[in-house]
């Protein structure tokens, strides 16, 4: 393993991606406090644009393709507290798939940079 190595070739690339955003769902869709968020939302496109976007966090051979993330959270009334949920959550998922911490603090704080275009849309 060189020192170069993308955080997503560390992971184990698509796959574990995959794992980590079916992990990350499946704890999201169980909480009481942002299921409203989900009610209407086509959950096999979300997963799809969540694997797009967590690759492309992590440094994968994916370019995010989705709306940019004030449009994609547009109308939502997300709040702070939802997006701490969710980071927590995703955290979870990275951990549980055994993520190093250390990928999992550069991930969160890529994803932490997004909390202005993402709450209070």
């Amino acid at each position: 393993m060189t020192e170069t190595q993308s955080i997503y070739a560390r992971i184990g690339g698509r796959e574990a991606v995959e794992s980590v955003v079916a992990d990350f769902y499946e704890r999201v869709f169980s909480d009481r406090v942002l299921e409203p968020y989900f009610e209407d939302v086509d959950q096999e496109a979300l997963f799809a644009h969540q694997v797009q976007f967590l690759s492309a966090v992590a440094g994968g051979p994916v370019s995010y393709d989705g709306a940019d993330m004030q449009q994609a959270h547009e109308g939502m009334g997300i709040t702070d507290e939802a997006f701490d949920r969710v980071a927590t959550y995703l955290a979870e998922a990275l951990r549980e798939n055994g993520v190093a911490e250390d990928d999992v603090d550069a991930i969160l704080d890529e994803v932490g940079a997004l909390e202005p275009d993402v709450v209070g849309q």
